[in-house]
């Protein structure tokens, strides 16, 4: 094998390797508990939908995605997972980003508060 490349591991961390991973399967199978657990909180989509102050089809199409969907999310038959999870929760902090971002203003005239609160309310 012309590309193979070899490298020595010492045995102290092979077998600390080896024992994480016999850990992590006895986890998996339900036969230990982890030694910690990360918990996220989950974005309130019909809060984070009514400070924007727009109805579920603009939020909808704001965030790329059908009313349907926002539907599910809202009475909690459904969370959002992945990117769509992430940018709710930037939506949640930082809504002027979300909004300048889907709808650009001119390079040449900043934005302001008073423009801002006009393109949530038509947004």
């Amino acid at each position: 094998m012309k590309n193979t490349v070899y490298c020595k591991m010492k045995k102290e961390l092979f077998d600390e390797l080896l024992e994480s991973v016999r850990e992590a399967k006895a986890i998996m199978r339900g036969e230990k508990q982890p030694s910690r657990v990360f918990v996220y909180d989950e974005p309130n989509v019909k809060t984070i939908r009514r400070r924007f102050k727009l109805s579920q089809p603009k939020f909808a199409g704001l965030l790329g995605i059908s009313v349907g969907t926002l539907r599910n999310w809202e009475q909690g038959r459904r969370q959002p997972e992945g990117a769509a999870r992430v940018l709710l929760l930037v939506a949640a902090k930082y809504p002027e980003a979300v909004l300048d971002t889907v709808h650009p203003r001119s390079q040449t005239r900043p934005m302001t508060r008073r423009s801002l609160a006009r393109l949530r309310v038509t947004a």
